[in-house]
């Protein structure tokens, strides 16, 4: 079966937010006792953000702020980080575009929904997606697949159409889990995880998204080749 849809997870793979997360974590979490190591690997990534706060609390529990106000802060925090600092990973526009030739784009996350418009508002990604879908509405996060799930009913396709485009472990697992195809994007020292044999293709950076792999994926023709654009024939 050729894909017919495109879904994208947000936080890694179109913006250099993981590093972010990890900051705001430390500073706002690492105060109420959470045993995060502020120089290793976030080992949380792909995760929804309560379950990360809930975690931490039930290795550390504190008393002050509930978990609600927590996630609140993180998210806050989080959101005034990707402005100030935050920036679009290399390829990720062009593999918007690439994909958007062929056929309806989505976004699924485990990012709430405030913080994805907030993100995708401050990269002028707004209009970039047909559905966007938080695993905020999901009763589990990644790697459960329900995310992805939901997302291809909302597109309208079976989920076996679907290609969809992840950095993390979690969502590699997701993914898999809902039947899907997966382009994974590892950190370098992420890479070696078992996760991410399980993809259907694995590249350093969306950078090296070969445009004619892609069309001939989703069963189009394309003129030209390599990772340069190219002209595509659509047949949806």
């Amino acid at each position: 079966m050729s894909y017919a849809a495109s879904i994208f997870d947000m936080d890694g793979l179109l913006v250099d937010s993981e590093i972010l997360w990890h900051a705001a974590e430390l500073e706002i979490l690492v105060p109420l006792g959470a045993p995060i190591d502020a120089d290793a690997t976030r080992t949380t990534k792909g995760m929804f953000v309560r379950e990360v706060v809930s975690h931490y609390h039930g290795l550390a529990p504190w008393v002050g702020p509930s978990i609600d106000d927590v996630v609140d802060s993180v998210l806050d925090r989080v959101g005034e980080l990707v402005e100030e600092r935050g920036r679009l990973l290399p390829g990720a526009t062009r593999a918007l575009s690439l994909c958007a030739s062929l056929g309806p784009v989505a976004l699924a996350s485990s990012t709430p929904r405030r913080l994805i418009d907030r993100t995708l508002r401050h990269f002028g990604l707004n209009g970039e997606f047909e559905v966007i879908h938080s695993a905020e509405d999901e009763p589990y996060g990644k790697p459960h697949p329900g995310v992805f799930l939901t997302t291809a009913t909302l597109l309208g396709v079976v989920p076996a159409s679907c290609l969809v485009f992840e950095d993390s472990a979690a969502g590699v697992l997701a993914a898999s889990d809902a039947g899907m195809g997966i382009v994974a994007v590892p950190t370098a020292d992420e890479r070696g995880q078992a996760a991410f044999a399980g993809a259907t293709l694995v590249l350093d950076t969306l950078a090296d998204l070969d445009a004619a792999w892609l069309a001939a994926e989703f069963g189009s023709t394309a003129v030209g080749g390599g990772s340069g654009e190219v002209r595509l024939n659509r047949h949806w």
